[in-house]
């Protein structure tokens, strides 16, 4: 029997017995689809938080600080790290505890001197405004939270000016830089004989970093030129490719700092997130097993309804073969259809699930966001998955539809 012969016949069950076939496809379809909506909720949880933890760049990014008192980290220790060959590129990171000034208030917050290629590594992004170029040395980036203390809203700062009094010699206590007004009565501190200068810097504000937590401010390193900087707080440093992070960070170890990175937490997330995306495909597989029982219930009963018309086609010559690509053909178009319908279903509920939350976002001020992601290898997967569990719950069927004697199938009523 050619192929098509073998499609057509099958093909021909599903107008006698519609109703039937339809809800058979739809047992399925709520079975994918469940598993299509929960595990694109996973994906789309795990890329949007991972997008929030990193950037391309800053998964290529080593960050160095100090591992001990005795070793500081200076313009020797840049010397000495850029030796390494994987390495591509060093920024430093300079913080003070300063004052800032403006729209007629005073408030304290922690300045960081940086180069503006450290905001990429650092995978810094900002919710309104952009990140400062290198040749915009009168321009900052701040947080929110600092933004708030200076009753500024951070949809109307364009026209703000910010005052921040830097300090020229700050402090040092145990290696770090501290601001004169921290620096406890009685301590001895580098060059304590030395009174501190201050110089006053002014800035327009580039760009808001959506963070209510923590008062911050990043400027730009050339603006600050009369400040010189005798050691770090930390270093940003750029490695080549992503297979030479743990050999980098291996000699850079051995010189005695302490390293860590971006890339590491971004590894642990994702195999927090597989896990969780296992155990959400688990619950819709549960209404899958449920669906596949009934299709091989649906199958069943089909074969019992078939059984003459079985004898007859043996008899007029139709194979044991022929039977069983017959039976096997139906349960996989019904496997099909039923994921084809699954990720519909799943792709209409997860977008009206989306939709309302972006919406109830919108309204209490919340920050909007696509909470799924349904990659194309996925959808294809889904698909894939369901034929193939639509032809393994025909298979038992179809094996004894090809069994049948062809004239006790004729006696059969």
């Amino acid at each position: 029997m050619l192929s098509i012969d073998v499609f057509r016949i099958s093909t021909r069950s599903f107008k006698n017995n519609r109703l039937r076939t339809l809800l058979t496809v739809l047992g399925i379809s709520i079975g994918i689809g469940t598993i299509f909506f929960l595990v694109s909720l996973g994906y789309g949880l795990q890329k949007l938080i991972l997008e929030n933890i990193a950037t391309q760049d800053s998964l290529l990014a080593l960050d160095v600080t100090q591992n001990s008192e005795a070793i500081d980290l200076n313009k020797e220790s840049i010397t000495s790290i850029k030796e390494i060959s994987e390495i591509t590129d060093i920024y430093p990171l300079v913080s003070q505890d300063s004052q800032i000034s403006g729209n007629g208030l005073t408030s304290a917050a922690k300045i960081n001197i940086v180069n503006p290629r450290f905001l990429s590594l650092e995978g810094i992004a900002v919710d309104k405004g952009k990140i400062f170029k290198d040749s915009e040395n009168d321009k900052m980036i701040i947080s929110l939270a600092a933004l708030q203390l200076l009753d500024i809203s951070k949809d109307d700062f364009a026209d703000n000016e910010i005052t921040i009094r830097l300090a020229k010699n700050p402090p040092k206590q145990n290696n770090q830089t501290v601001s004169a007004e921290e620096t406890p009565a009685g301590e001895n501190v580098v060059a304590e004989s030395t009174p501190i200068e201050y110089v006053n810097k002014t800035y327009k504000i580039s760009g808001v970093v959506d963070d209510i937590s923590n008062a911050y401010i990043y400027v730009p390193d050339s603006s600050v030129s009369e400040i010189t900087f005798n050691t770090y707080d930390k270093l940003k440093v750029r490695v080549n490719s992503t297979t030479n992070l743990e050999p980098a960070r291996a000699r850079i170890i051995e010189k005695g700092f302490f390293v860590s990175s971006v890339s590491e937490t971004v590894d642990q997330a994702k195999q927090i997130f597989s896990i969780a995306q296992i155990v959400l495909a688990l619950f819709g597989v549960v209404a899958l097993v449920v669906s596949a029982i009934g299709m091989f219930n649906t199958m069943t009963i089909a074969l019992l309804e078939r059984t003459q018309e079985i004898g007859i086609m043996k008899t007029i010559g139709a194979s044991s073969y022929d039977i069983w690509r017959m039976f096997l053909t139906e349960s996989m178009i019904i496997g099909f259809f039923g994921g084809f319908f699954g990720v519909v279903m799943g792709f209409l509920l997860s977008s009206l699930v989306n939709y309302g939350m972006n919406f109830l976002a919108g309204m209490f001020g919340g920050i909007q966001a696509n909470l799924f992601a349904r990659p194309v290898w996925f959808i294809a997967f889904i698909m894939i998955f369901s034929t193939v569990v639509g032809v393994i719950t025909g298979i038992y069927p179809a094996r004894r539809a090809a069994r049948l004697n062809a004239l006790e199938a004729l006696r059969y009523k």
